[in-house]
């Protein structure tokens, strides 16, 4: 099939929305979903931006029955380990339903794994919700392991009210 991955722009910000929506509808969680076009704009394409994006497109002849061309993307920033030093974290890889199983998540992961080399990192970071088999499957394929089976950690988060009463002095 024919693709190409780039680096995602300003104008890729309503699309990148729409998919972060279908990816919350397919991982049952849509509600959780807060971000909104102008964030991801703000965010992601500012002086300082809290994260960077890439995006899978097809051409015009490949177009969805809704007209979409841009069909997958990946959404990653950098961080750091302090026993490895320099580390990519992928928030988000995504590709829509009917581009699955053409090679489209593999070329947006493996463009992730370029730029952390890149960049120097050491590791490329990510989650997958326990119940997605076929994404677990697909990310062991590429030679990536599960850190909480074999490591024993956990991805921790707090949020909210919690948030606001830890940052209390």
């Amino acid at each position: 099939m024919d693709f190409s991955i780039r680096a995602a722009n300003l104008d890729d910000c309503k699309d990148i929305a729409r998919m972060i929506m279908e990816l919350a509808e397919y991982e049952k969680l849509a509600e959780h979903v807060k971000v909104t076009q102008k964030d991801l704009e703000q965010d992601g394409f500012s002086k300082n931006p809290f994260f960077h994006g890439i995006i899978a497109e097809v051409p015009e002849q490949h177009k969805t029955k809704e007209g979409h061309t841009k069909i997958g993307y990946a959404l990653y920033f950098y961080s750091y380990s302090s026993w490895s030093g320099r580390a990519i974290y992928m928030e988000d890889l995504y590709v829509m339903p009917e581009f699955r199983g053409k090679g489209v998540g593999k070329a947006l992961m493996s463009k992730v794994a370029q730029l952390a080399l890149a960049a120097g990192c050491h590791q490329l970071n990510f989650t997958v919700l326990d119940w997605n088999k076929p994404s677990m499957d697909f990310y062991l394929s590429q030679g990536s392991f599960d850190i909480t089976a074999s490591m024993g950690y956990h991805c921790m988060r707090c949020e909210g009210e919690a948030l606001e009463h830890l940052a209390q002095p």
